[in-house]
């Protein structure tokens, strides 16, 4: 099993591209099903997810090729997904079990076919995530569904039809499945209590451009106007804005200075304030954005995570590792999910001094980490041990980096072009 090793110290200083969202891009291949046409996506980042998605998409029935170098993108690939004929209807427990939104080809396979055979699904351990919200969107349209032998076993043998859905919780997943199905359902669907996040907005822009009705994304109604098909496009993927500010916080924790190719601001909604009151300075650039650590040692910042546009749960790992070397004590509270401070203890063991009292972690900023042997137990865990080491005394190894591989594309690369003292061991 891989590992990273890091040797830390050093400021971080130079460019690296920012790729496309993988949140974005996974329910973007989904609506690939939605059409006999070809979906081209591009600014495609090359991630373990989006190979999962790939594959469980080619056991459905879908021809996909990936294309490299795409519109000069550095580092970006596209891929070419066409779904004339599905030869099943079934997502089988093996793909599904190695990532959450596999769910995402549930709506659309109920809106295509009239019938879906979803597994229940996987990813990472960071508390409980149900699909019940999903199966509450897909039975207001219409939906006959059974939980069996570990599947979602779903049925709509007359065809979806619009409904009004109101949420009781602003889910990112359950909206995203409750858009595409909509998209070919008859009527019109009113989805209340929708989430806002950019990559709602993305998915939507693509399917007006496949042919979709769709109004009021990025706000929390949402009016899908169901059409009878959908056409083929050509659609390039947001950059990612959880490795926008992952990398813009490498800034802040080593002192330096980086410039994000490929970035946008207007994605990282109340994470720009939090890093911008560390002493972070982000600006707007011609190619992107810049970070720069304007301080000897970050400011402390408390934070709570919220949904859209509030801070981010997937950079509240990333923002303890920061506050770790804050002059003075910053309160981090996490309202998402239940079991995301599982990184505590390893960020304890390079010398960060936190306390835990239920859904907070109070941090109390030390002048200097040190070095330690660590284990990711998740994807944005993983980056914040990253961070930690990049500002760490001596050499740190992190165990068990697969959770990267799922996240961060070409992390060690993109690091090392910046001065970073870092390689992957195998």
């Amino acid at each position: 099993m891989d590992r990273i090793w890091v040797r830390g110290g050093r400021p971080l200083d130079g460019r690296l591209a920012i790729g496309g969202a993988k949140n974005a891009a996974l329910p973007l291949m989904a609506a690939a099903l939605l059409t006999t046409e070809s979906l081209i996506l591009t600014n495609l980042p090359r991630l373990a997810d989006i190979v999962t998605m790939a594959d469980l998409l080619a056991e459905l029935g879908v021809e996909g090729s990936f294309r490299n170098g795409h519109n000069g993108h550095p580092g970006g690939s596209a891929i070419e997904l066409k779904a004339t004929e599905l030869r099943t209807v079934t997502a089988p427990y093996d793909l599904v079990r190695k990532m959450r939104a596999s769910i995402l080809v549930l709506g659309p396979l109920l809106a295509r076919i009239g019938k879906a055979r979803v597994s229940l699904p996987g990813g990472c351990a960071i508390g409980t995530r149900p699909v019940d919200l999903h199966l509450l969107g897909l039975r207001a349209l219409g939906a006959e569904i059974e939980l069996r032998d570990g599947y979602v076993e779903a049925r709509a043998a007359n065809g979806l039809s619009g409904a009004r859905i109101d949420l009781p919780i602003a889910s990112v997943g359950a909206t995203e499945n409750i858009v595409l199905a909509a998209s070919l359902a008859r009527g019109e669907t009113i989805l209340a209590n929708a989430a806002r996040e950019p990559e709602i907005v993305d998915l939507t822009l693509c399917l007006g451009s496949m042919g979709a009705k769709i109004r009021g994304a990025g706000g929390d109604t949402i009016v899908i106007e169901g059409v009878d098909a959908l056409h083929g496009t050509t659609h390039a993927i947001i950059p990612d804005r959880i490795e926008t500010g992952s990398y813009a916080m490498a800034a802040g924790i080593t002192g330096g200075r980086l410039e994000l190719e490929g970035a946008r601001l207007d994605l990282l909604g109340a994470a720009t304030s939090a890093m911008r009151l560390t002493g972070l300075a982000l600006d707007k650039t011609s190619t992107g954005i810049s970070a720069v650590c304007r301080n000897d040692r970050p400011m402390p910042v408390n934070v709570t995570t919220e949904p859209f546009p509030g801070f981010p749960t997937d950079m509240q790992a990333q923002m303890m590792a920061l506050m770790s070397v804050a002059a003075g004590a910053s309160m981090i509270t996490e309202t998402i999910f239940e079991n995301r401070f599982m990184h505590v203890p390893e960020l304890v063991r390079m010398g960060a001094d936190i306390t835990l009292h239920g859904g907070s972690a109070m941090v109390r900023g030390m002048p200097q980490l040190k070095a330690a042997p660590v284990m990711a137990t998740d994807l944005r865990a993983s980056m914040s041990l990253v961070l930690a080491a990049l500002a760490a005394d001596g050499e740190s190894i992190i165990n068990r980096v697969y959770h990267l591989d799922r996240g961060y594309e070409r992390l060690v690369e993109k690091l090392q072009t910046c001065g970073a003292e870092i390689e992957r061991l195998k």
